[in-house]
């Protein structure tokens, strides 16, 4: 495994995309198959499953360093990452086995069946051979926590250096719902006809975030304008008589919508939409907001009760695929004419919507328009130009999305934990509450928006300030008030405050404002009767 490991270090220590990227093709020109193709499944989220629960890695850590329990956990509870912890503190190994990574993770995978006494064995014959590196990794993947700093764009970016195909054709062969255990390296990336599976999704056009004025992408004509939904953004594909959804995560939905499956009714075969999926009851003016689109998400089987209370659609609003021909490459304004020829009949029950576009003479009436997005439960508008391909992956120039300035609120910070990787020994996930008379109420938690100069003088307070310790979490002292940013509101019965925010984040370290002045749970509750 030292091959990955060498790997993973070039990419764990460096910010730079240029340096990942040649680490990657290097690795993917000279490493075995069965060793390429594992790390493109780990590195895209296809790890294997937890062997080995952390209670006794921590058990037999202790053991294998001939340490205390109490002072591995203290370990812990300052190094804030248990795969580092354990690497930290076993001793070094004087010689090193070189197995590969796919013989390591086959291991892994056989002991899932054995009892607890084979299962250490094997850990701790692991922990004796393998180098520091290797062993970190090897505990991050027995834990199933193995996670690593590689977007699907850099690798297909890093994959096209080492094979010499188009980026966009290998993002198209790695999207799709396989395993290394159904593949292999040629199969995924080589053979020709890699990419015949009918459920294949097209790789996702995304869009840029609008930070300039509208004004200065010039004339308005030569834009399209539409609703961002608050959704999920998915593909429907209808081809050999079957449907099927994925997810802009590349993550297979269909069992979950099982509504869709009448999309085959009312489309002809070999169409591919891109549009917002969203519940949506009939005789609703607006859909419904995420929160009732949660709960079918985490289900793959759909009771009927809350099949009838909460139907979705797909509010389709790109046309990629027609009569069976990639029509990416046409312009958008030509991909929604077809699109509204093959919406213009679908009757008002169909599991298709057309999503409208929004009509504006001038930037300032498409900017009034915008203004009322979450009256449509919307988050704001898209921009597409006209004359636009659709693209694979992130692209500037030709789709923005214009969001509506984020909800805030001033909260208090009265817990704080540590966080993971390179800031493990800074406090970088808080919690933060609100008054309700004399009283603070937890509410939410946040660890992104401050920058590092931030992050680590707030370590230091906290670590001063200390009242109480959970594990790796601290009670500290009420004292610091933080502006909490968030897209959205709603109820929540599991949460003591009754109330749940969309995406909350750090936006300001408020040291001018004093505690009492933070704001209060009335104020969230007035903020979910007016957005909830």
């Amino acid at each position: 495994m030292k091959r990955f490991a060498a790997l993973f270090n070039a990419i764990d220590q460096s910010t730079k995309t240029t340096v990942k990227v040649a680490a990657l093709a290097d690795y993917f020109s000279t490493a075995p198959d069965d060793d390429r193709l594992w790390t493109i499944a780990l590195f895209s989220g296809r790890r294997p499953k937890r062997a080995v629960t952390t209670t006794k890695l921590r058990e037999w850590a202790a053991e294998r360093a001939n340490i205390p329990l109490w002072l591995f956990e203290e370990s812990y509870s300052i190094v804030g990452d248990l795969a580092e912890t354990i690497t930290l503190v076993l001793p070094p190994n004087p010689t090193q086995d070189d197995q590969s990574l796919a013989a390591w993770i086959a291991a892994l995978r056989e002991i899932y069946t054995q009892d607890e006494e084979a299962r250490k064995a094997f850990v701790l014959d692991a922990w004796t051979t393998l180098g520091g590196t290797e062993r970190f990794i090897f505990n991050k993947l027995i834990t199933g926590g193995f996670r690593v700093g590689v977007s699907q764009k850099l690798m297909t970016r890093a994959l096209s250096r080492a094979t010499g195909k188009p980026e966009p054709e290998l993002a198209h062969r790695l999207m799709g719902n396989w395993h290394p255990d159904d593949t292999t390296w040629h199969g995924l990336v080589e053979a020709e006809d890699a990419s015949a599976d009918a459920s294949r999704p097209y790789p996702f056009y995304l869009a840029y975030g609008l930070e300039a004025e509208p004004q200065e992408l010039g004339d308005p004509q030569d834009w399209r304008a539409e609703w961002k939904w608050d959704g999920i953004r998915g593909q429907l594909i209808l081809r050999d008589g079957a449907y099927f959804v994925w997810s802009r995560g590349e993550e297979l939905m269909t069992d979950r919508f099982p509504e869709l499956a009448r999309a085959v009714d009312f489309m002809p075969d070999g169409t591919v939409l891109d549009g917002e999926l969203l519940v949506w009851p009939g005789g609703q003016p607006a859909p419904s907001s995420f929160n009732a689109l949660q709960a079918r998400i985490g289900r793959k089987t759909v009771p009927k009760k809350l099949l009838a209370e909460a139907p979705v659609v797909l509010h389709a609003y790109d046309l990629l695929e027609w009569q069976g021909q990639d029509i990416r490459s046409r312009p958008f304004a030509e991909r929604r004419a077809l699109l509204e020829q093959a919406c213009a009949a679908l009757p008002d029950d169909a599991p298709i919507r057309l999503s409208p576009q929004l009509t504006f003479p001038t930037w300032d009436a498409l900017a009034d328009q915008r203004a009322t997005a979450r009256d449509a439960q919307a988050e704001g508008v898209m921009l597409k130009r006209a004359d636009s391909p659709y693209l694979a992956g992130r692209k500037k120039g030709d789709w923005w999305k214009w969001k509506l300035d984020p909800l805030t609120i001033d909260a208090v910070m009265i817990y704080a934990q540590s966080g993971s990787g390179r800031r493990a020994n800074l406090f970088t996930d808080f919690t933060f509450a609100v008054w309700n008379g004399n009283d603070l109420v937890p509410f939410t938690k946040a660890y992104s928006g401050l920058t590092d100069a931030e992050f680590r003088k707030i370590t230091a307070w906290v670590r001063k300030n200390t009242l109480e310790r959970f594990g790796p979490v601290r009670k500290v002292t009420p004292h610091h008030v933080f502006e909490i940013a968030f897209e959205g509101i709603q109820r929540s019965t599991r949460h003591k405050s009754g109330v749940a925010l969309r995406f909350p984040r750090m936006l300001r370290w408020r040291q001018d404002k004093p505690l009492q002045e933070a704001n209060t749970l009335a104020d969230l509750e007035e903020m979910l009767r007016i957005y909830g």
